[in-house]
């Protein structure tokens, strides 16, 4: 199981990368092996303003859809595109290729609320 230990993770599998006021979201490879082969990723929240835990958009596997929580409030200000024709770029590459969104963060500080490396490896084992 591949959990880079330069990322925050949150309890419902999403993975968060900061750059500067920025924060890159997606899910975990736990999260994607979990969910199976990935049809569908719909995400129809560009350009709004969401709290921490609020569902920004949804994904769609073989067998189930599960909602996307934001792991920080901010305004969501792109949008993973290539998705809507690749979504199996979240099986493939969930660290790279597969981010969904990114988020200009309203509350930086939320970011020391996020689990560690460590810590996500002890909440799936």
């Amino acid at each position: 199981m591949n959990i880079p230990e330069n990322l925050k993770f949150t309890k419902d599998h999403e993975w968060v990368k900061v750059e500067g006021n920025t924060a890159i979201v997606g899910i975990t490879d736990f999260a994607q092996s979990e969910l199976g082969d990935i049809v569908f990723v719909e995400i129809e929240t560009e350009d709004e303003e969401l709290e921490k835990e609020e569902v920004f958009g949804t994904i769609e596997a073989v067998k189930t859809v599960s909602d996307l929580y934001m792991p920080v409030s901010g305004k969501v200000v792109e949008v993973n595109e290539e998705l809507e024709s690749k979504p199996e770029l979240v099986n493939k590459e969930p660290y790279d290729g597969g981010w969904m969104i990114k988020i200009e963060m309203n509350n930086p500080d939320q970011v020391s609320e996020l689990l560690s490396a460590s810590q996500y490896k002890e909440l799936i084992s």
